[in-house]
């Protein structure tokens, strides 16, 4: 008879454990109702992923322990790894492997990450048990997200000397473009290597700057893939995987210990559930989708209900209101127009457009006096000295201000909306246009703003997003006939350079070599050295690329290095 193992791919909250741990019963059940023999969880599911320095609290480590006890007690007939914090002596990412009602064991996890957005030895001691399961009879590893990243780690000893055929890995794999792809590659390269079946258990859900995807799966011993859950959704993958026909040796390797799992009563389990792989999505929804759900995420998690945003009647806000909407509900997104002196009419209109196409709420709040009361204070100070960017960067605080008055007065979040181009070289307002609570386009360069625009307007099979915010230059409107190329490369030029720069790490004279100029590199690399300041002061913002700003790249404010 095969052994049926169920992957639920949930979607948790930090730091709620009674949340978490109801969730976790609940797909435990449905689990059982699906006649799984074995349910996975992700990384650390009790306290939510990444929980920080939470694991700190002595009280809530202790907690979640006490949760992990409680949902033991469910497993009557079942077996389950749910991922949680361990304490013993030291702090270790752990799996508990419950089993017919009772904690069976616990695997620390071996490998810690410690690098983009990880930061694990900050608070986990690495694991040094290698061991595997015996349930009827099938023999399993488990193993947590980055041991099976490594090269020759665990899962090689729990396959080779431990004669696991089942290696059980539970992930928080995070997002970015591409990922999936190579996750899979990674699970075939894997499984082949160790001539034993791979089932990943990814987490799913937004949790800060950080998106996971999902897209848990179960690959043969030969490497193909033979299940593949849905993306950007909780979903419950189910598999029969085959039995060993014969009984499996016990371990030579004095490191590798076998924890027997007492046999639970066969049951009729009917027929075999359908593999199910499920297709790949196009490069710009698998973004888009990732930008829906962490803005979801983010908004419903930390307790709102509706959104505001400014709109300029550009791109950036376009876009930024067309994924809110898609994540909300676009009753619960509420754009503010607020025109100034140099804003120009055919703006205000396609922010109209804009706000009527989606279905959402369109205010508007003129900034010209406002403006003019500010720059009446300021006159005995500014005497005759000419206007500059001074001026323009007032117009732009002035919104800030408004948009944040609206949200402490009806508990509305804003939305920033600046792209990573722009919170590259520094060409946004700090407290102004940077001013919000989380900035949905943070890790979207401005080119690929418009391929998203236009990738939802083929989804809907309309111009939802106005074609003239498509078509027309790039503007702040900030003085008369203002374009961003008066100061900035041209985006495709910046962006390319901004790739090299920041999120390879290529020297200026490399970046050269590519063929860009001299001097527009040295400019635009100059531009970003002298606004790490702003970044540090923005909102959090969806990670979508390999190295976003913020836990992915951590230089320093002051620092004279110009390589």
């Amino acid at each position: 008879m095969p052994f049926r193992i169920a992957l639920a791919q949930i979607n948790t909250t930090v730091g709620d454990l009674d949340g978490n741990t109801e969730k976790i019963l609940r797909w435990i059940e449905r689990a059982r109702e699906a006649h799984a023999d074995l349910v996975a969880f992700p990384e650390l599911t009790v306290t939510g992923y990444p929980p920080e320095d939470l694991l700190l609290k002595h009280r809530f480590v202790q907690q979640n322990l006490d949760r992990i006890h409680h949902i033991a007690k469910a497993t009557a007939g079942i077996t389950a790894i749910v991922g949680f914090a361990h304490r013993a002596g030291r702090l270790y990412n752990a799996a508990a492997i419950l089993h017919d009602g009772r904690v069976a064991d616990i695997y620390h996890k071996n490998a810690l990450p410690n690098y983009g957005v990880f930061d694990e030895k900050r608070y986990f001691e690495p694991g040094r048990r290698v061991p595997v399961y015996r349930c009827g009879s099938i023999v399993f590893g488990v193993s947590i997200c980055e041991d099976i990243w490594v090269d020759g780690g665990v899962y090689v000893e729990q396959a080779e000397a431990g004669g696991a055929r089942l290696l059980v890995n539970i992930s928080a794999s995070p997002y970015s473009a591409g990922k999936g792809k190579e996750r899979e590659e990674l699970l075939r390269k894997r499984a082949r290597r160790c001539k034993a079946g791979v089932a990943f258990v990814n987490l799913v859900g937004g949790q800060d700057e950080l998106v996971f995807d999902g897209q848990s799966a179960v690959v043969l011993p030969d490497g193909r893939p033979i299940a593949l859950a849905r993306p950007f959704e909780e979903d419950l993958l189910v598999v029969d995987f085959p039995q060993d026909d014969g009984a499996s040796p016990r371990p030579a390797d004095p490191r590798v210990e076998r924890v027997d799992l007492p046999g639970i009563e066969s049951r009729n389990r009917g027929p075999a559930p359908p593999l199910r792989i499920e297709a790949a999505l196009d490069p710009s929804e698998e973004i888009y989708r990732a930008l829906v759900l962490g803005t979801h995420d983010y908004v419903r998690k930390n307790g709102f209900e509706k959104v505001v945003l400014g709109l300029s009647g550009g791109i950036d806000s376009a876009l930024t209101a067309a994924i809110a909407a898609d994540a909300l509900g676009p009753s619960n997104v509420i754009g503010i127009a607020m025109p100034s002196p140099y804003s120009s009419a055919s703006s205000i209109e396609d922010a109209r457009d804009l706000a009527q196409n989606l279905g959402m709420e369109m205010r508007t709040l003129p900034i010209n006096g406002v403006y003019q009361a500010f720059l009446g204070a300021l006159d005995p100070e500014f005497g005759e000295r000419p206007m500059d960017v001074t001026e323009e960067n007032i117009q732009a605080r002035v919104r800030g201000t408004l948009l944040m008055a609206l949200s402490n007065k009806f508990s509305w979040l804003v939305l920033s909306t600046g792209n990573k181009s722009e919170m590259g070289v520094g060409y946004a307002t700090l407290y102004g246009d940077m001013a919000g609570g989380f900035a949905v386009l943070k890790d979207v360069p401005k080119t690929l703003v418009y391929r998203l625009a236009r990738h939802r307007n083929a989804t809907a099979d309309r111009a939802l997003i106005p074609e003239n915010v498509l078509r027309k230059a790039p503007s702040a409107e900030l003085k008369p006939d203002q374009k961003d190329e008066d100061t900035l490369p041209p985006y495709d030029i910046l962006d390319p350079i901004l790739e090299a720069y920041v999120e390879k790490d290529m020297a200026r004279d490399e970046i050269v070599g590519l063929g860009y100029d001299a001097e527009t590199v040295a400019i635009v690399a100059r531009m970003v050295d002298r606004s790490e300041y702003k970044r540090r002061q923005g909102a959090p913002g969806i990670k979508i690329t390999p190295r976003a700003f913020g836990k992915d790249r951590r230089f320093p404010i002051t620092q004279a290095y110009r390589g």
